[in-house]
């Protein structure tokens, strides 16, 4: 588990002008994450637009990114749903070999009750070969994990590893962080909420954010994790405007706009998602120039 202590990366699925896949695109963003102090890749993520990649594609970008990565990295695939026997039925028949860790989302657009996403995690437990880490993401799903629910599939079932918690509730997570078992990762899931996650006991983030700045950021998540606070806020309030702006128009519209911005990617998203307003372009480029 210590592989997912530290920052990890939901990586975005860059996409050329015909929105054909851009492997080069992405084997030059796994290469720079790695170099710039990343601790892992999270791989078919909501970052990566995955509910719009056929499955020949999925395996494209997942072929791409265990090559280009070369076992540097610890890698975490997104495998969620929200037919419970179909995911249980994907996981049994899957190549996981290239990864350490499965990122299942709760399920979405049913709106189950607790009871149903405890039993949810413990079909998905019992078939899953590779450790879980939840993904509570209530603004995507439409339904809250409840921090004791989280503790009872945490003790209840070994190989649940760890969870995203995305509520943006920072008395949410304190309270999870007071209930799990220690050795339980609680991760952020929010950029603009992970440093002060870490400092009350998470043990890293899974970010949007770090992909357009990888150094800062990891940076900034060690020396949470160190213990040194004043430190870790001056890389925060550094990066914080950007947070903000990434995010206005969702993601990943932002977070591709910073990076066409940089040189990294077209800027090119699949419907229904849209291409940040050239408003919102124009306030990344100018915090861009103004960012040292």
């Amino acid at each position: 588990m210590k592989s997912f202590i530290g920052t990890g990366v939901a990586l975005i699925t860059p996409f050329k002008e015909d929105l054909s896949v851009d492997v080069q695109a992405l084997e030059n963003l796994v290469e720079n994450q790695i170099e710039n102090g990343i601790d892992y890749l999270v791989v078919l993520g909501t970052t990566a637009e995955s509910a719009s990649l056929n499955k020949e594609e999925k395996q494209l970008v997942i072929n791409t990114v265990v090559k280009q990565n070369n076992k540097r990295l610890s890698l975490v695939l997104g495998m969620g749903g929200n037919n419970t026997y179909a995911l249980c039925e994907e996981l049994k028949a899957a190549d996981l070999s290239a990864f350490e860790a499965i990122l299942s989302v709760s399920p979405f657009y049913n709106k189950p009750t607790q009871e149903g996403i405890y039993q949810h995690f413990k079909a998905v437990a019992a078939a899953s070969p590779l450790p879980i880490i939840l993904y509570n993401v209530p603004g995507r799903t439409a339904s809250n994990i409840l921090p004791e629910t989280i503790n009872r599939i945490a003790r209840d079932f070994d190989n649940v590893i760890g969870v995203k918690e995305a509520a943006g509730d920072m008395v949410q997570a304190m309270k999870l962080i007071s209930l799990v078992p220690k050795d339980f990762l609680v991760i952020s899931g929010d950029d603009m909420l992970t440093l002060p996650m870490v400092l009350a006991g998470g043990k890293g983030v899974i970010s949007v954010i770090a992909q357009g700045f990888p150094a800062e950021f990891s940076k900034m998540v060690a020396l949470g994790l160190e213990g040194k606070p004043a430190e870790a806020y001056e890389l925060h309030y550094k990066v914080q405007r950007s947070i903000d702006l990434i995010f206005s128009e969702g993601n990943p519209a932002g977070i591709k706009a910073l990076l066409a911005l940089k040189g990294s990617i077209q800027n090119n998203l699949r419907l229904p998602l849209v291409k940040a307003t050239p408003t919102l372009q124009q306030q990344i480029e100018d915090f861009l120039k103004n960012f040292s």
